[in-house]
């Protein structure tokens, strides 16, 4: 009892250490995507946006397989102090190029490429506002955005079936002053002794783990205890991502 009331005063909230961000998806955000879906966790906005073009790149012409990608970028102002364009700067940063490929990998871990035919889905994540857990929400709110264009195909009887094989979320996990912590906040993530990343699709399957000692080492025991607590946060994510898709049918 008094470690739980430890907990809950710990965090920002009144928030358990497994207990995750408040979490909204709204589809549509974007009426001129063929998918979008504005995903809010807790205080940090992501606005993904699907859109699908015929075509692949050159290195698949002919192959019958499609391709997804993603792009990642966070708006000047999404962070307390104001962050100069990348664009300005002439060239993509080391942790834009990182986020991206995480994104783009764990959509296609999802993804039937030959089903999907020579198409390439482009998945468009901007942050609109940042307070930690920027990648994770942008790959849980992108999935939903794919989802939704892939279905408009369906729809339209471009495809037979969609090509997602099942959906993929991620969350965040840490340890901050000894505990095992879900869902951290920037306020939290700053100050972690252990900062973790986890996607996993809805099967159970990992499809990237991202553990790092940030100020001090962690044990086999509080790697199995972040996965286990990371599991159940995603299990909650799952569910609201198929609310998300029947409210944009």
């Amino acid at each position: 009892m008094v470690e739980a009331l430890k907990q809950q005063i710990f965090r920002s909230g009144g928030r358990g250490a497994g207990d995750a961000r408040p979490l909204k998806m709204t589809p549509g955000w974007a009426a001129t995507a063929e998918g979008s879906v504005l995903i809010e966790v807790g205080h940090t906005k992501v606005l993904c946006n699907a859109t699908v073009d015929n075509g692949v790149p050159g290195w698949l012409r002919n192959s019958g397989r499609g391709w997804v990608t993603a792009e990642y970028g966070m708006l000047p102002r999404a962070t307390l102090t104001r962050t100069a364009r990348e664009a300005e700067k002439g060239k993509i940063g080391g942790r834009t190029h990182e986020i991206q490929r995480l994104i783009g990998r764990s959509l296609r871990s999802v993804v039937d490429m030959k089903a999907l035919g020579e198409r390439t889905v482009t998945l468009d994540c901007d942050v609109l506002q940042a307070d930690g857990g920027t990648r994770t929400a942008a790959i849980t709110g992108a999935c939903v955005a794919l989802a939704i264009a892939l279905d408009k195909l369906v729809a339209a009887g471009t495809l037979k079936a969609s090509p997602i094989r099942e959906m993929v979320a991620a969350t965040s996990v840490g340890v901050v002053d000894g505990d095992v912590l879900l869902d951290l906040a920037y306020e939290e993530d700053s100050r972690a002794d252990v900062d973790m990343n986890v996607v996993m699709t809805a099967s159970g399957g990992l499809v990237e783990t991202q553990a790092t000692a940030e100020h001090d080492t962690y044990s086999r025991a509080q790697l199995n205890e972040m996965l286990d607590i990371a599991e159940k946060g995603i299990q909650v994510l799952l569910a609201a991502q198929l609310d998300c898709l029947k409210a944009a049918r």
